[in-house]
């Protein structure tokens, strides 16, 4: 079964770029038809759908955060990688990895990371 872990530094600075590594298990990051995708939950608010790298082709990312995302795979180290740049204590949140297959929404989302909570300081 698919396992995911999120990881990097919790704690990023206003203005700078956040980072995450999620780390695949129990499949791999080129299997057909799997969406890889990158959810957050701000404190007391619901999740937010970040975006999604395909197995093989280009990511899709929520509009308002487009600007700023970037998501990238690695397949020689079966990992997909988020990057945010130029946050506000606003983006802070848990982020989670996850992964579906066929469907793209959040609700086929059917492995996820166990989450990380990165705070932005101003």
């Amino acid at each position: 079964q698919v396992q995911l872990q999120e990881s990097g530094p919790g704690l990023v600075k206003a203005s700078q770029t956040l980072s995450l590594t999620c780390t695949i298990s129990g499949g791999s990051i080129t299997t057909n038809d799997y969406y890889w995708t990158w959810i957050r939950q701000p404190p007391g608010k619901g999740l937010e759908w970040i975006g999604y790298t395909p197995n093989n082709g280009n990511p899709s990312y929520s509009p308002p955060l487009k600007s700023r995302t970037s998501i990238s795979r690695d397949t020689s180290k079966n990992q997909f990688t988020l990057q945010l740049s130029s946050v506000t204590p606003e983006d802070t949140a848990v982020y989670y990895c996850a992964t579906s297959r066929f469907k793209r929404s959040v609700g086929a989302l059917n492995a996820w990371g166990q989450g990380t909570l990165v705070t932005v300081s101003s």
